[in-house]
């Protein structure tokens, strides 16, 4: 009981503070207010000059406040928490640029692999979908289908990767570890096939899965993981 009130006691304190700021900066000299902008702007420029990431966001923080309509300076402040890996936080910050402009699509790429980071599959695969939606990139749709798969969202999924297998071009390429220190690159269509052919494998579908397998092979005969996979049908 007594950390529940604690924690209104300083959800309270919080607004309080919050609503004083926005008063006390909506009370700025305009001619103050511009002065203002233009030095944290310098600041935020040099800041990152030096690979100063703390002195960047406080100087993106007070032009944020300072600027409660202008959503610039929320979005760079989403790329600067996910460029220092900070997922949770870029996550967060882009998922309120999208409530304002929900056709960013940088804060769609921060949000989707930022959620997908921490581990929300859930939160992170509408805003893949948007995403895929949105600009049409096809690594986009995988990852949409992928995720499906992960959420054993099977019939979604499937239609994914049966569209991606469509549309896939030439150059689209995914990579895919071969050990610690290796990566392996396959055609986007034959990772999307066996992709099919994992998820026909866990509905226990054998010749199905055995047939996108080997479909893949034939695009990309050293595509090491659909061998692993084709193994399993067996």
């Amino acid at each position: 009981m007594k950390r529940v009130l604690f924690m209104l006691l300083m959800a309270l304190c919080a607004s309080t503070t919050i609503a004083q700021t926005t008063d006390s900066v909506s009370r700025l000299d305009p001619k103050l207010k511009k002065t203002l902008n233009a030095t944290d702007q310098a600041a935020y420029q040099l800041a990152l000059r030096y690979n100063d990431v703390a002195s960047a966001k406080t100087s993106l923080y007070h032009l944020i406040v300072r600027n409660p309509d202008d959503i610039r300076y929320v979005e760079m402040l989403g790329t600067l928490y996910y460029e220092a890996g900070q997922a949770m936080s870029a996550a967060l910050v882009s998922m309120d640029v999208l409530k304002v402009n929900d056709k960013s699509v940088t804060s769609l790429e921060i949000a989707a692999y930022s959620l997908e980071q921490v581990g929300a599959l859930e939160r992170a695969l509408p805003y893949f979908e948007s995403l895929y939606l949105l600009s049409g990139n096809n690594f986009s749709l995988y990852k949409t289908g992928f995720i499906q798969y992960s959420l054993k969202k099977y019939p979604e999924a499937l239609n994914s990767m049966n569209i991606l297998v469509k549309n896939a071009k030439p150059e689209d390429k995914v990579g895919f570890p071969k050990s610690q220190t290796e990566t392996q690159e396959v055609s986007m269509k034959a990772a999307a096939l066996n992709l099919k052919g994992m998820i026909y494998l866990d509905q226990g579908s054998k010749t199905e899965a055995k047939a996108a397998f080997e479909e893949a092979i034939s695009l990309d005969p050293e595509f090491d993981l659909a061998k692993e996979n084709l193994a399993k049908t067996n």
